[in-house]
């Protein structure tokens, strides 16, 4: 039997090293990616490279414009500023996007049932990270848990299970595995601030820079101050 997954691959380097595993670990993929009114759009475009370089079977692309409507993120409401001051220790950034994992992962569920895949891989990250509340292990068992009673396939015996392969992982490890299975960073994005050229200062592009660094690597893309 064909093994079937989805992948929700926002086109930066952990949904990307995500692809990639999930693709070693001999599954057929479906990406999803979501187009919520982000301030760094260009992501939806980098991950159509990734997905047209992967050879994903479908590439399915969501519009969730209620997420912009609601606002409340610094990331969909363009009268909050992008911190540019690093991460502030036991803060919850304004970055934080409002319930995005659930919601996501809600979806990627439905999707995953109407193309009959058994797993959904999610690249978030419990170390080096934002602080974001719905990247932690507990909410990834929760959510698990709620999609088994909550779905068709998981009331039949068949739960999707919900891959999270760099849940533990800093970001120099991610990169150093992902650079043994060849993924193609220098397609992707990270970049809050969604410029051609990534900002460098943002909390994304501060724990890129840090993660390559660490991995005595050079990051592919190019910065605008660094």
């Amino acid at each position: 039997m064909e093994k079937r997954a989805v992948v929700i691959l926002s086109g930066g380097l952990d949904s990307t090293t995500c692809m990639a595993i999930a693709l070693a670990a001999g599954y057929r993929v479906w990406a999803l990616t979501f187009d919520y009114g982000q301030r760094h759009r260009v992501e939806i475009e980098a991950a159509r490279r990734v997905a047209q370089h992967y050879h994903a079977a479908e590439h399915r692309i969501v519009e969730l414009p209620f997420m912009r409507t609601i606002g409340g993120s610094a990331l969909t409401d363009d009268a909050l500023d992008v911190p540019m001051t690093g991460v502030v220790e036991n803060q919850i950034p304004v970055t934080y996007v409002p319930a995005r994992n659930l919601i996501f992962l809600s979806v990627a569920a439905a999707f995953a049932e109407t193309v009959g895949a058994f797993a959904v891989y999610l690249g978030v990250n419990a170390l080096d990270y934002s602080g974001y509340p719905d990247c932690r292990p507990e909410f990834i068992e929760a959510f698990t848990k709620t999609a088994r009673l909550g779905t068709k396939a998981g009331v039949n015996g068949l739960p999707i299970s919900v891959e999270t392969p760099l849940l533990s992982m800093s970001k120099a490890d991610i990169i150093r595995l992902g650079t043994t299975l060849q993924v193609p960073y220098e397609l992707t994005s990270s970049c809050y601030l969604g410029g051609d050229i990534a900002c460098g200062v943002c909390d994304s592009c501060r724990l890129r820079l840090k993660g390559f660094a660490e991995a005595g690597q050079s990051d592919p893309l190019q910065y605008a101050s660094v």
